[in-house]
């Protein structure tokens, strides 16, 4: 497999016809299955997946553009804007299908506008087209203005989209699985830029900028997020990065969330700052440890409940139940999204397990903390389930405690 970024000429790198086919016919697999008569979506990843159109973040939240795909047919794009011309010369697969989209934009417009019963209407007269208006019309997401919308337009059953398409989404293509080994392998090259740069007197929202100017140079299209935690905040674990400035003995922790061309990493690294005590050192090596012993499980065939059940209970951690200690030993799906399907965790997987497949990619992630409960480390890798074992796709080093930042005198 190539690491470089570009499609070429002179090897075989990703596809992108073939990644595009690929979806969409899942999708309409789907949809046969479930006898729907269409999908309509409004989240990012969804519409990425039926339609192979991207576009800024800055969008995400505002209901401004939403694709539809009836059943039997391919699907339309309603793009937001001016955006809706780009997409006509920019994507051929699916120029004749782009329309501008309606929006309320969640209330920003008066309902007096009556922009959603506009939107409900056109995608009412669509399914009559297709002959599907009278079947079961999956959303992923919506809001109540819209769902009182659809129901006056005459479109009498909508139903849960997201499960399906997460199912759609499950088994990770050759071409998919490329673009999630090609974001890993930016986020390595993140995490030696940290390891060159954590120092007693950088901040957390420091690290977090070098970050992002090492991603977006590589060629990341989105970098969701840098979670960078250090010191007394690594325990518990406050899922967001501040300004505090670390110190000689600190455990710093990361974790690196980014996309390129729409696949994700979810990506944690632990080091310390400086020289870490015994009890640092043996806290990063329980969380090792938790963590590859379920990585050594994963194969086909083995379930999520009997990786689950290789970790500690909720009282580990001193936590009274396992809603409380869904984060501490986890497994995840990741592409298009951070959380795919599988789910693997103490919390549901002993009870409804789930049986590995080729073709899964898997986040898994495990934390402890020092027996005072004062300092906290976290490590993750991402796992491509093969046809008879796994194989790791994050390459950072974590088999030891990476000190940093302080000289070493012997």
């Amino acid at each position: 497999m190539s690491w470089g970024t570009m499609a070429v000429d002179w090897e075989t790198r990703v596809d992108y016809d073939r990644l595009r086919a690929y979806r969409l016919n899942r999708a309409k697999e789907q949809l046969e299955q479930r006898k729907f008569g269409a999908y309509l979506c409004f989240d990012f990843n969804n519409i990425r997946y039926l339609t192979g159109v991207h576009i800024g973040e800055w969008a995400r939240d505002k209901m401004h553009r939403y694709a539809l795909l009836p059943r039997g047919t391919d699907p339309f794009l309603f793009e937001s804007g001016s955006a809706t011309k780009a997409r006509q010369i920019y994507s051929p697969w699916i120029a004749d299908r782009v329309r501008p989209a309606i929006t309320w934009s969640r209330g920003g417009i008066p309902n007096f506008d009556q922009a959603a019963d506009r939107l409900a209407t056109s995608i009412k007269q669509i399914m009559t087209d297709y002959g599907v208006e009278k079947e079961p019309l999956a959303i992923d997401w919506t809001d109540i203005v819209l769902l009182d919308a659809l129901r006056r337009a005459g479109i009498e059953t909508i139903v849960d989209a997201q499960d399906s398409l997460l199912e759609a989404r499950l088994i990770k293509s050759p071409d998919e699985v490329q673009l999630l080994k090609t974001a890993a392998s930016m986020a390595d090259a993140a995490y030696d830029t940290l390891v060159r740069s954590i120092r007693p007197g950088i901040k957390e929202n420091e690290l977090v900028g070098l970050v992002c100017q090492t991603l977006y140079s590589l060629g990341s299209d989105d970098v969701e997020c840098v979670n960078v935690v250090s010191g007394p905040r690594s325990s518990p674990h406050p899922h967001v990065f501040s300004d505090r400035i670390i110190r000689p003995g600190d455990f710093v922790f990361f974790d690196v969330i980014h996309s390129f061309n729409g696949y994700r990493t979810c990506y944690y690294r632990s080091f310390i700052c400086g020289r870490p005590t015994v009890e640092q050192k043996a806290t990063y090596h329980q969380a090792y440890d938790w963590l590859y012993q379920a990585i050594d499980m994963v194969r086909p065939g083995v379930t999520s409940g009997e990786i689950a059940l290789s970790w500690p209970d909720c009282t580990t951690w001193g936590l009274s139940s396992e809603v409380e200690a869904i984060g501490m030993a986890i497994g995840h799906g990741i592409g298009l999204s951070i959380h795919e399907r599988p789910f693997i965790s103490r919390l549901c997987s002993l009870e409804s397990p789930f049986t590995l497949q080729k073709g899964m990619v898997i986040a898994m992630e495990t934390y402890a903390q020092t027996p005072d409960g004062k300092h906290g480390a976290r490590i993750e890798e991402e796992i491509l389930v093969t046809e008879d074992g796994h194989e790791v796709i994050t390459k950072y080093p974590c088999e030891e405690l990476i000190s940093c930042g302080v000289p070493v005198y012997w």
